[in-house]
């Protein structure tokens, strides 16, 4: 029997396998083999399934304890206000900063960017030259946080959870990949596409483009995704008396999530955004991406490491608690060591946050602490597969599985640009997050059943 999407929420859910960020769970350690030794018994692959790969990598993000979870969105019932409270200055000592705190590009890196320095520039107003500042994360938002105090003359210190500085943003060269695997993020659309673009091109990174999207199912080729009654629902919602979920508001007009066609759409979505697609916002839904994507062929880290350049960053070193008054601020790291500083921005994943992973005394105002516990932590899962030869289509480069229940309906083709058989699946929403815990032996059946789709015939884009 095939490991259908079901038994995956079903088996993950009821603990049945060992548990894309709480507790001291460690950074996720890439999975460069499938002969990778699993911590549970391996899953039979059926007759029919893709073969066994050459050499595969997947991300763990959800439940890294660094990040719990991809990117933030808003639930039914919340509003982009909540980014904006979390925004602000806390007694002129403490800011919070990061993607979730950005309200035009909320869940990606230019995103997280603007919030960085949204914040530096808000403490370097109230703070003068020489003083000590430190920043938690060194990731997007604190490399570019840290870098705007620095020219600013303020004395920065970055502390970081994991061994090694990005954050989200994970690139892994590998002599047996055509270019670095990207286990974080690196892919983006529309606007989005533009601006972090041209942070990379600044740093000699270049672009690949996805946009010859291909619908396929167990029986040949399908239509391709069906975006229509998400749009007409989202509009209609907007003159709803309450807010409500994607998935109400879908039956609202009388869609059906369950439609292939549709499916596949709200599959992409999850996929793109990380949302759970039964508590997303209606009023205020998530991007809904073209059918087309970005993606960088090189090192993404650059974003981070370049503007980190020269500045002191603390490796291996989660800051669990941050106390604060009108004097200053002081940290106690998960060694037991405490710092003293003037000031500090925290720049951790809304995840880390919700699970309390630091301490704040005092606690955190109302307003932030209310964001916080209303925003939500999206999943997005990448798994980079890679074969002896293509037994797909090599002529498109994104594929949209329609039909089936298989939990990786998404994915994009290397072979065109790199010249390799090398598939990268992307998977969002409460699958992800199941998929995130399963063992390498169940998350290798998982993904050569869900590209059993491919191996019924040779697709025709």
């Amino acid at each position: 029997m095939g490991i259908s999407r079901r038994t995956l929420l079903v088996g993950a859910g009821a603990g049945a396998v060992a548990v894309v960020l709480a507790a001291c769970t460690p950074e996720p350690q890439p999975t460069t083999s499938p002969t990778s030794a699993p911590p549970s018994p391996t899953p039979s692959v059926p007759p029919g399934a893709a073969p066994e790969p050459t050499a595969w990598m997947r991300s763990t993000w959800s439940t890294d304890a660094y990040s719990r979870g991809a990117m933030s969105y808003l639930p039914a019932g919340a509003t982009p206000q909540l980014r904006k409270d979390l925004a602000e200055p806390v007694g002129d000592r403490v800011l919070l900063a990061g993607e979730t705190t950005d309200p035009d590009h909320p869940g990606t890196v230019p995103g997280a960017i603007d919030a960085g320095r949204r914040a530096a520039a808000l403490l370097i107003a109230a703070s003068a030259s020489g003083e000590r500042v430190a920043v938690v994360g060194a990731g997007a938002a604190g490399a570019a946080a840290a870098r705007a105090l620095t020219d600013a003359g303020r004395v920065v210190t970055v502390f970081e959870a994991r061994e090694r500085t990005g954050g989200r943003i994970h690139s892994v060269a590998d002599k047996k990949w055509p270019i670095p695997v990207q286990l974080g993020a690196w892919l983006s659309a529309g606007d989005d596409a533009g601006s972090l673009g041209g942070e990379l091109a600044a740093q000699g990174v270049h672009q690949l483009t996805f946009d010859t999207p291909t619908g396929w199912s167990k029986d040949g080729a399908a239509p391709a995704i069906d975006p229509g009654p998400l749009r007409r629902a989202i509009e209609q919602a907007a003159n709803a008396p309450a807010d409500m979920p994607v998935d109400a508001a879908l039956k609202a007009v009388g869609a059906d999530p369950a439609d292939p066609a549709l499916a596949a759409a709200l599959a992409w979505l999850q996929a793109t955004t990380g949302v759970d697609t039964e508590k997303a916002s209606s009023w205020f839904p998530p991007a809904f991406a073209p059918d087309a994507l970005k993606g960088a062929d090189g090192d993404v880290g650059v974003l981070v490491n370049t503007p980190l350049d020269g500045i002191k960053v603390t490796l291996a070193s989660p800051v669990t608690r941050i106390a604060y008054d009108d004097s200053g601020v002081s940290l106690r790291l998960g060694t037991g060591e405490s710092l003293s500083f003037d000031r500090v921005i925290v720049t951790v994943p809304l995840g880390v946050l919700q699970h309390r992973a630091i301490e704040f005394a005092p606690p955190l105002p109302f307003a932030h602490r209310g964001a916080i516990a209303a925003l939500a932590s999206g999943y997005v899962e990448t798994v980079w597969v890679q074969f002896d030869e293509a037994f797909w289509n090599v002529d498109a480069d994104l594929w949209h599985v329609v039909g089936g229940d298989a939990p990786l309906r998404t994915w994009l083709n290397l072979q065109p640009v790199t010249g390799r058989p090398v598939l990268v699946g992307l998977v969002g929403g409460p699958e992800a997050e199941a998929f995130a815990k399963l063992g390498d032996g169940e998350a290798e059946a998982v993904v050569r059943e869900s590209l059993r789709v491919f191996m019924a015939a040779t697709p025709t884009p």
